[in-house]
């Protein structure tokens, strides 16, 4: 186990005012179910909705559950699961990126931006790590006013870069650096 993964390990729990980043459980299937089955919520993933209850039981415990650095988004005020944020950890460059889905019934409330705060405090404080990078498909423009709102920089669009469910996107890209995020936020 690398000292990342150790970090991970150890933080498996992010708190911020509204929210409870925590590892996923089987109990979190039906309210992963509730996003992961909506067409609208997958738009612009590269899986297909979840036809039942039971793919989303195998999909948590083949992918999400105990694997570091994957959180399950827990509304406090509900003890409800809305969604998912996993950042991934690339050690050879000092850097991460990330990947996240919401609950459509919580979209502009801001609880993924603060999501994602938490993500780049974990990212910068306590991995140590100098980038942080994502990125969104051109036509889900929400996605990337999240990123905006976390004080990430535009850095350009690549392309018809991927090709998802037979349609080729253009992939915006975003990112943050150490010293930006210790000058925006500290």
């Amino acid at each position: 186990m690398n000292n990342n993964e150790e970090i991970l390990r150890k933080n498996v729990y992010l708190e911020s005012e509204r929210l409870l980043l925590r590892p996923f459980s089987l109990d979190d299937a039906e309210d992963m179910y509730a996003y992961a089955s909506d067409p609208i919520v997958t738009k612009y993933l590269t899986w297909q909705p979840h036809i039942n209850i039971a793919q989303t039981r195998k999909v948590l415990n083949d992918f999400f559950i105990n694997k570091p650095g994957i959180y399950a988004i827990v509304l406090k005020q509900e003890q409800r699961c809305i969604g998912c944020i996993h950042i991934r950890i690339d050690d050879r460059h000092d850097k991460a990126s990330f990947g996240y889905v919401l609950n459509r019934d919580y979209w502009n409330h801001g609880y993924m931006t603060e999501a994602l705060d938490q993500i780049l405090e974990l990212a910068f404080n306590k991995l140590k790590l100098n980038r942080v990078e994502s990125t969104h498909y051109a036509r889900n423009e929400r996605s990337g006013r999240v990123m905006q709102k976390a004080g990430m920089y535009y850095e350009g669009v690549g392309r018809q870069e991927v090709k998802i469910k037979g349609t080729y996107y253009d992939v915006v890209h975003y990112a943050i650096l150490r010293n930006e995020w210790v000058g925006d936020k500290h």
